[in-house]
């Protein structure tokens, strides 16, 4: 019977392992969520609504989460998200910039931002809301999301 040589990897390389591990783990745990915000019960119902496609019916929730939370980046960053859903894009970019007002590192609101820029074909401006997005983080869904639309906008050579 034949055993394989014992590699032991050096401790700086395992240390080095494990600290990117570690610090990619709030990352991932926030992958996993499935929604569209990161997870608050609130938002819950709208998330449904939105699931079923009823747009209309979401944005009309959200205005009544929004009169009790008005600085939430969150529900704005729903609202617009809503709003551009029914082609109500000037609408959905104020919402979007009241969520980056609030918080300028607002994951969602650059994807979303980014993906009404392609909407109304200003490519470039996506391509800055990425580049915001490349600074914050590298694994995150945002990133690839919006790195996946502006591919698929230049491809259909819009």
């Amino acid at each position: 019977m034949s055993t394989l040589p014992e590699t032991r990897i050096p401790i700086q390389t395992r240390t080095l392992l494990l600290s990117l591990v570690i610090a990619a783990m709030p990352v991932l745990s926030a992958a996993d969520g499935g929604n569209l915000w990161g997870g608050d019960d609130k938002l819950d119902p709208v998330q449904t609504l939105i699931d079923e496609e009823d747009y209309a019916g979401a944005a009309a929730e959200l205005a009544k989460l929004r009169a009790e939370n008005p600085d939430d980046a969150d529900i704005l960053n729903l609202l617009g998200f809503t709003h551009r859903k029914q082609g109500r894009f000037d609408e959905a970019l104020g919402y979007y910039e009241r969520a980056l007002a609030i918080d300028p590192e607002h994951r969602g609101a650059l994807e979303y931002l980014g993906e009404l820029y392609l909407q109304t074909d200003r490519p470039d401006m996506a391509e800055r809301q990425l580049a915001r997005l490349k600074d914050l983080c590298f694994f995150c869904r945002e990133r690839r999301d919006l790195t996946r639309a502006i591919e698929t906008y230049r491809e259909s050579g819009s």
